[in-house]
């Protein structure tokens, strides 16, 4: 697998095909988020996501893939605190704010602060009309969290804090995605990267979840939630492996952007399985979304 990474580097099939990984990353990016938003608790949901991921990767880490290089463990190290970080702020803008809410202003954040570290780490550079591509896919992105927001009943001081939550969350969201397109491309292997990192992600919100559930009065049912998990952690590595591959194939930048299109396929989750409403302007929004992200692909 990494010689056939290696080989397609730099080429149009390997720009094309991490085109397509990204869209794959978006589809179920927007699956995982409604998977950590739905009936369960966050916290407790996050965690089943993680052990469940950490168990599928901890066997494949030690025993498929090549040992990592001596300089891979400081970068571990930090992907690891960073996405700790990000985790714990998206897990408490789940807990205050609707769905519909906090996932659209994470994901209309992210893009444009990862566009500026991939230009800072990596050298990228947006052409004018891919700049034009990337504002409109940010306004349709606002533009149905500002609809949402109006929308929702739930009590407005609480939403402010969901609201901060999100953006900072959408920080931590461009911190991580510029942060492991530097770590995967300093390893040989990089599936050894992707295995590696799901193992030491998946450490500490599981404990959380654990503490959470001892000191909850009414315990939701385990077996549900451990599906939960099961499903969410299958997903996360699809799709965190998905887009890894295209930010070691094509633009940080880029792939950054494209996946933020996955606020379409949240909108039609949201709507279809969490039962929030879907109206005229989140459609129009989510038109200027897809406009936008064609843009940023035609200005490439």
């Amino acid at each position: 697998m990494s010689e056939f990474i290696f080989n397609i580097e730099g080429t149009e099939y390997g720009r094309n095909l991490a085109l397509w990984l990204v869209l794959i990353a978006a589809v179920l990016h927007a699956s995982f988020g409604a998977l950590q938003k739905g009936r369960h608790d966050p916290w407790l949901s996050r965690g089943s996501i993680d052990i469940n991921y950490f168990m599928i990767m901890l066997p494949v880490a030690l025993f498929v893939v090549p040992w990592p290089e001596p300089k891979m463990w400081p970068i571990f190290f930090c992907a690891w605190l960073i996405h700790t970080i990000y985790k714990w702020f998206q897990a408490e803008a789940y807990s205050r704010g609707a769905y519909t809410v906090v996932y659209p202003i994470v994901r209309g954040t992210s893009p444009i602060l990862t566009i500026f570290i991939a230009g800072i780490l990596f050298g990228e550079k947006f052409s004018i009309i891919q700049w034009v591509g990337v504002l409109t896919m940010c306004i349709g992105i606002f533009g149905i969290a500002l609809y949402n927001l109006f929308k929702t009943s739930v009590d407005r001081d609480i939403l402010k804090m969901a609201i901060i939550l999100a953006i900072l969350t959408g920080v931590g969201a461009a911190a991580y995605t510029a942060f492991d397109a530097y770590g995967i491309r300093q390893t040989m292997d990089p599936i050894t990267f992707i295995a590696w990192l799901f193992v030491f992600d998946g450490v500490v919100f599981p404990i959380i979840a654990i503490w959470r559930l001892r000191n909850m009065t009414n315990t939701p049912t385990l077996g549900p939630l451990y599906l939960r998990g099961l499903c969410g952690g299958i997903i996360a590595i699809l799709s965190f492996g998905a887009i890894m591959m295209a930010t070691r194939l094509d633009k940080v930048g880029e792939a950054a952007v494209l996946r933020e299109t996955s606020t379409i396929f949240a909108a039609i989750i949201g709507y279809i399985f969490l039962k929030e409403t879907v109206g005229i302007v989140r459609f129009l929004m989510i038109a200027l979304i897809a406009i936008g992200a064609v843009t940023v692909e035609l200005g490439s």
